[in-house]
Formats: structure tokens, sequence, C-alpha cells
């Protein structure tokens, strides 16, 4: 939900200095269990590598995979690195998350996990001391997890700080909380009846009329408005943080759901200074349609393969949690509640139909099952009057989809685009807020049942960024401690080795990428993850992540990979 709300000051693509080419070179990986993902489709060069112990990369691509003394033989005097069993799979792919979103997070106050608006309150005190001026900005609260469950006020904030203004984004993106000086500051009277919802929004109000200080959605924007840009340096050292833990979790692409045109400037800046080690996946916002396809007819494809876009990227509602997702029928736990569509039908279906006629892919967020109806709707039509551009079109989160609109999905060739964590994460509540209808809900082997291709993600920083997490929620529909405690939604659990092709083969298909990574096969570039277990045999509980290598070189090590010798 972060992408839409970035404004990147200028001068921050400066911060990276000036281009710095250094070509990649040659590498050969010994010593290990390699999963390249590759099928007897894929090709009869490939046939016979499923599994491989070795593999060589040269200038960027990978040029040899199989056995270690097919691999080695004229190489002798490569570098080499022996990883001693370690297991080797495809740099990991994110297929949604939100990559400066993310940076900029580390820079707040993080409520992640918090108890209740006090814990909140205690941690924007600590927040606070360590930065002293300026907005106090933070993210993460759940009232979810808090007694009663009820969203908060900002009378809990205003005694804490009444004269800084705090603004605090909801785990999910969707909803947001303000203390009055955040309020004034945007131009609002708290003490005075709340002005008529905007379209796609809702201001939460007391018994009075008076704003609650919590904003869902579209209501949010005026203060959004109001807090002052990042600096330059912090935009840029938020970025730096983002790509570091990218890096340390084994990844090496990440398809960034809602990115400004200058955010897209200020990463080809990094990749020219060669200070970005990942693949980014651009998706541009709706109010940058024309502009961006005017100046990228075809998309853009940066020089050196780590910067690409050509995606529309949309928002059909809000969140499950705040109960702005779009649902067919009243949500089971408030009556006369059916959330909140962000688009007239119409509307949707004619910006939907420019995006496909001006050749880009449309990704489209939809959580409740209104708003994939929606969604589906908008592109069946769009699809007859264009021929659908390029085609690939994604349905992102896909979090409740009725029976009947799953089988469409599928006809559509519709992309659908999970993030197995959100299941993990919702459970305690997300039943309830659907009733009888949570059958069709947080769907992963079912939509892969009935034909659907599968994209996985993290929605970082909704859920951390972590695709060994997210392998683990698809596997077992359990967190990392366990929870649910039981097998509630088994049926819906993927395959090992289905899981990781989400993250892989699945992701670089939804980015018109599977012939250039997601698989370990010559010719393709020399991306790979190490781990300390292998995922596909036993090891997922255990695995973590030794080294990521981008182009054949190691951009991150745990400090126990040897260097190449």
């Amino acid at each position: 939900m972060l992408g839409h709300r970035l404004r990147i000051p200028p001068g921050t693509a400066s911060a990276f200095g000036p281009p710095r080419t250094t070509p990649p070179g040659r590498l050969v990986v010994t010593g290990a269990t390699v999963h390249t993902m590759t099928r007897a489709a894929d090709g009869a060069a490939n046939e016979a590598t499923p599994v491989a112990d070795a593999f060589a990369a040269d200038g960027g691509r990978f040029v040899a995979v199989g056995r270690t003394s097919d691999v080695t033989a004229g190489r002798e005097h490569w570098p080499t690195l022996h990883l001693d069993g370690a297991t080797v799979v495809p740099g990991l792919i994110d297929a949604h998350g939100h990559l400066l979103g993310l940076g900029l997070s580390r820079l707040q106050a993080d409520l992640a996990g918090a108890a209740s608006p006090a814990e909140v309150v205690a941690r924007l005190r600590a927040h606070a001391d360590a930065h002293p001026d300026g907005w106090l900005l933070g993210r993460g609260w759940d009232h979810t997890r808090w007694p009663g469950g009820a969203f908060p006020t900002r009378h809990d904030l205003d005694t804490a700080f009444p004269d800084r203004p705090v603004w605090l984004s909801r785990v999910d993106g969707h909803a947001d909380w303000g203390n009055a000086a955040a309020l004034r500051a945007a131009g609002f009277d708290p003490d005075t009846p709340a002005p008529l919802d905007p379209e796609g929004g809702q201001i939460v109000r007391d018994a009075d009329g008076r704003m609650t200080g919590v904003f869902v959605d579209a209501a949010a924007e005026p203060v959004h408005a109001a807090v002052p840009p990042t600096s330059a340096a912090d935009t840029a050292r938020a970025l730096t943080l983002a790509l570091d833990e990218a890096s340390r979790h084994g990844l090496t692409g990440l398809h960034e759901a809602g990115v400004p045109m200058d955010a897209l400037d200020l990463y080809a800046a990094a990749i020219d200074a060669g200070r970005f080690p990942l693949r980014l996946t651009g998706m541009i916002g709706p109010d940058e349609l024309d502009a961006f396809a005017d100046a990228h007819p075809g998309g853009l494809v940066h020089p050196s393969g780590r910067l690409r876009a050509n995606t529309l990227k949309l928002f059909a509602d809000g969140a499950l949690g705040s109960r702005g997702a779009a649902l067919l029928a009243d949500y089971a736990d408030a009556p006369g509640e059916r959330g909140l569509l962000l688009y007239d039908p119409a509307d949707l279906r004619e910006i939907v139909t420019r995006a496909m006629r001006r050749g880009l892919q449309v990704a489209t967020h939809a959580i409740g099952d209104a708003a994939a109806r929606a969604v589906l709707d908008a592109y069946e039509a769009a699809i007859g009057a264009t021929g659908g551009g390029p085609g690939r079109h994604r349905l992102e989160h896909a979090q409740v989809i009725a029976d009947a609109d799953v089988a469409r999905l599928v006809r559509l060739g519709v992309i659908a685009s999970v993030q197995p964590t959100h299941a993990t994460s919702d459970w305690r509540w997300a039943p309830d807020r659907l009733g009888d209808r949570w059958p069709t809900a947080y769907r992963l082997a079912g939509l892969a049942r009935a034909g659907a291709r599968l994209a996985l993600g993290s929605d970082v920083p909704v859920e951390p960024l972590c695709p060994l997490r997210g392998l683990r929620a698809a596997v077992t529909r359990r967190d990392d401690d366990g929870l649910p405690d039981g097998s509630e939604r088994a049926d819906e659990a993927l395959s090992p080795r289905d899981a990781l092709a989400g993250f892989t083969t699945g992701a670089a298909f939804a980015g018109f990428a599977e012939h250039e990574v997601g698989r370990i096969a010559v010719g393709l570039r020399a991306d790979a993850a190490v781990l300390t277990a292998d995922p596909l045999a036993g090891g997922l509980a255990d695995a973590r992540v030794a080294a990521t290598l981008l182009d054949g070189e190691v951009v991150w090590s745990d400090g126990n990979v040897p260097t190449p010798g």
C-alpha cells in the first residue's frame, strides 16, 4: 500500500555517486545440492539436471550446470567456491513487496507486535528520544491483537504528544492513526464534526461524530499530504537498508507493487553506481500511467537487467483487518458492513482498458470477494476490447474469491499473486470476519488445483521480508511459532517444490522474466541462494540463507561461506 505515497526528494539520486561498471567475473561452485527448478519441458540441455552438484558462471550468466567433473573440466583455474554439502536454489524472487517502503519503515518507530495502545505509546517515547524533531512516524500497529479488538483513538496519543504530530500506519498499510496535532497540521479541527467520508475511504468517528484519529484507505490522504517529505539523505539510507535486508534473505528479485517514476530514476542511479544488488520489477501507479507509457513505449528495461517496469498497479479495495476489503455479503462480525470498493466499476474498466491498450500488464490489489469479482469483470471486458495487451495480468493478494471467480481467473489466464504468511498472520481474526465464507479465503493449493498460476511474495513491510518464512507458511500453513496449532486449512498447503516454484519460476513468469531468471540453467542470469539445509528434502524448518549470488557474484554471505579460491 506504500508505493503511491512515496515522494522522492530532489537530488536523492546523486547520493549514489558516479556510474561504476565492473563486468561480472568467472565462478565455479561445487560441493552442493543444486535444485535447478528445471523440467524436461525446459529443453534437452536441462532434462538431466533437475538436481546438480555444480555450476559455473561467466559474464553474469550460467555457462555450465551438472556434475562436478563436467562443470570443472577446462575450468580448473577459475575461482571456485566449494560449499561442502550446502543446498543451492535459484535466486529467490518476492513477487509482491514494497522495497523503499521497507527501508523507510526502518527509519520509523517499529510498532509490530505491540500488545496495546499503551505499548505503542511506550515505543513511540523511546523512538522520540532518539528522533526529537519533526513528525513522529511509525508503522505496524494492529488493533486485532489488543484486548477488545477496537480501533484506537487520538486520545491515546494526545496526552503523551500534545504538540508533536504523530502519524502511525496500521500493519497492512490500509488504516492510519494520528493525534490531534497531526489532524490540525492537515487542516482538520478535531473538536468539530468530521467531514463526509471520501470515495473509497472512511473517517472513523466517535459517538459525537468527531474524528477519533483513525482513517481507513483514501480518507487518510489529506494527512499523508501534510507529512513532510523524507530528506534525500534519509531516502538514500532507506534504500540501502532495504537492499541489504533483501540480500540477507537470499532475494535476488522483487516486484515492487507501486513505485513512482521518480523512484525508478533513483534505482537506476543506484544501479549505475554499483549499489543495487537486486533485480527489481516496478509497478507504476494510475496517476502516471500515460506519462510512463509515453516515456517508455514497450516498457522500461535497464541495460544491467536489474530494473524493469511495464506494469500498472491498482487498488480495488482495502484490507480485511480494517474491514476495508470489499465483500459480496456483510462481514460476519459487523452486520451491515461490506467494506470499500475504491473504484466505480465503469471507472475501473476504463483505466484497465487504457492500460492494456498502452501495452501494460495490470496488477490489481483485491482482497475481498467483491473486489476480486470487480477486477475480473474489468479484466474480461478490457481483454475483449483490446486483446489484453501483454497479458499475464495479476490479482494481487487474492485472499477471498468465490468459487465461480476462481474458475474465471483461470480461464482468463490471470496470475494469482499470493502472500502465504498472510494466512498465518490473520488466522486469529479472519474466520470471524468471514464466517461461512472462510473456506473461500487464503487459498493456495486450491488455486493451483484449479489451474491458476501462482506467484508468491511477502507484501513487505506488511509482513517480514523473508522468503523462507513464506515457504514454511505455504508448506505447513503455520507461522514460525507453530501457530495455528492444528491442521486448519491443511488442504491448502503446497508441496515444498510447488512453494519454491512460487518464489522462483512462478514469480519469474509473472514478471515476464522466465527466460532470464527463476532457474539455474545455461544462459540464464547467474542468480542463486545458498541454504544451510535442503528445503525439498525435509530441511525447510532448519534452512537459513548462507549466501546470495547475483550475476555470479557473492553479494551477501553469513561469514561461513568460503571466499572463492
